[in-house]
């Protein structure tokens, strides 16, 4: 007996059996192997050892890039490109065993001769590298054979290994590495594979890649500047998470919504109110230190940060066991901050101009900040800037007098000891520290030293240390294994995956 039916009625069956099927217990769903996370900042280009960005890092550290060693979830050093090294007893040559059958993403060999060009590149004196200092107390490169090669120091260096995990130490191909702002290559897990300038960026997995595969075939960044369309993009669905919210405001009703997950971690991100020491009246220590009595620390985080934040009070991580709780060195007092600047010889205060990046934390922390210098007779002159302009303008050209910015970089004390840095701060009694802390490989007098550091600048009133910038991360509840912390400037997905 033949039975017909109507083309409705197949149609009709065909949605049930299709909404049936997917609720029948233990029924097997593929997981996901594609990502799109949503970032604040565009970088300026994708080589992390030529420029400053934080968000070139982002997208770039281990994911395209892979160093010798490399800063893991807890900031502790792994082994990488190097499986192993000895180091001499005298702590000046390290000995690095490099791993066999690594390649760079367009199929050429990474090998010793590989690793010298790039240390010798990071180093040399037509580097662009934003870190060089780093790489100053190396004094030889040698090629030993294909997988061995002896990095010789003019002195002990206690953070050796910790610097060769930084973004900026990535290894480079000669045959690549000039086009790696546009489209880098590197020996990491995924490739590069597409950039559409102001809107996203685009990953591949690797299929040759030397180690573990990660589990997501495609990795997309997609930039989204405006909190408020970051909060709807994430509630549509268009992202899968952000892992640095910038609508702080919105953490409560997302931690209340079981479709995601909230997760506050740290960060090296010492946030701070950068002065110009050499630009008129910052100058004098006496106006310095009067600026950082007439900052309400917790009035910034609460209004800038909707209270997520950590005060500071000197350059360095609070999460570090050698962390000095400096805070309160100048406590909110106006009355202390308008007798030093009269001893200075600014009675009625003086004008300034305030230069701001994108990020929400300076535009916010900025009219909050000059709400504050008001009081005391200080003008501020805000003056917003995209990334670029601040590159080049502050960081680069030294053209102003006060700034915003998060120091994101981990264990970054040194840069206050260096010469050309633009904060303009010269100090003879904090480089004999810091050299001391180079040549130091003992933990406890490393710790000690650091402390002194930590101490000296916060005397010094060098910068106003506002807050320590969280974590605040906030993806899909079924996306596992993103990072919590931030001890280094990255979004590492090598161990990122869909929960089935």
């Amino acid at each position: 007996m033949m039975v017909t039916f109507s083309r409705r009625a197949v149609m009709l069956a065909g949605l049930a059996l299709g909404a049936a099927t997917a609720v029948l217990p233990g029924a097997v769903q593929a997981a996901r192997t594609d990502l799109t996370l949503g970032i604040r900042l565009e970088p300026p280009h994708l080589d992390p050892t030529a420029g400053a960005a934080a968000a070139i890092d982002e997208i770039t550290y281990a994911n395209i890039f892979e160093g010798l060693t490399r800063i893991d979830a807890q900031g502790a050093v792994q082994p990488w490109l190097a499986k192993s090294w000895e180091i001499s007893e005298d702590g000046k040559t390290y000995t690095f065993s490099l791993r066999e059958g690594v390649r760079f993403h367009d199929g050429t060999t990474f090998d010793a001769e590989d690793a010298k060009f790039s240390l010798d590149r990071a180093r040399g004196a037509d580097s662009t590298n934003a870190q060089k200092p780093l790489f100053s107390g190396i004094e030889s490169v040698e090629v030993v054979d294909p997988l061995t090669l002896k990095v010789t120091l003019s002195q002990p260096n206690g953070a050796f290994l910790f610097n060769l995990g930084w973004g900026d130490a990535a290894m480079v191909a000669p045959e690549s590495a000039a086009g790696n702002k546009a489209k880098p290559v590197g020996t990491g897990p995924f490739t590069f594979s597409q950039w559409v300038q102001g809107d996203r960026i685009v990953l591949a997995k690797n299929p040759e890649y030397w180690g573990e595969p990660v589990r997501l075939d495609k990795a997309t960044f997609k930039i989204i500047a405006d909190p408020a369309a970051a909060l709807a993009a994430l509630l549509a669905g268009d992202v899968d998470g952000f892992p640095i919210f910038q609508a702080l405001e919105n953490l409560p009703m997302l931690e209340a919504d079981p479709r995601f997950t909230v997760d506050i971690g740290s960060t090296e991100g010492e946030t701070i109110l950068a002065m110009n020491n050499k630009a008129g009246p910052l100058a004098d220590v006496r106006v310095r230190r009067a600026i950082s009595h007439a900052i309400d620390r917790q009035a910034i985080i609460d209004g800038a940060m909707f209270g997520v934040g950590t005060p500071i009070g000197t350059h360095f991580a609070p999460h570090h066991p050698a962390y000095q709780d400096l805070v309160g060195t100048y406590p909110l007092d106006l009355g202390a901050a308008r007798a030093l600047l009269a001893e200075a010889g600014y009675p009625d205060g003086f004008k300034a101009t305030l230069k701001l990046p994108p990020p929400a934390y300076a535009r916010r922390g900025g009219e909050l900040i000059a709400s504050d210098l008001k009081k005391i007779g200080i003008e501020l002159e805000i003056v917003p800037l995209e990334w670029a302009q601040w590159l080049s303008d502050v960081f680069k050209g030294k053209n102003y007098d006060m700034t915003i910015v998060s120091h994101t970089e981990p264990m970054d004390i040194g840069i206050y000891g260096r010469d050309d840095y633009y904060f303009q701060y010269d100090s003879p009694e904090f480089k004999k520290v810091m050299a001391e802390l180079e040549a130091a490989t003992d933990t406890d007098t490393r710790y000690k030293l650091m402390a002194e550091a930590q101490r000296r600048i916060t005397e010094d009133a060098v910068n106003v240390y506002l807050f320590q910038l969280a974590k605040a991360g906030v993806w899909n509840a079924k996306l596992k294994g993103m990072w919590q912390n931030a001890p280094i400037q990255a979004n590492d997905l090598t161990g990122v995956y869909w929960e089935d």
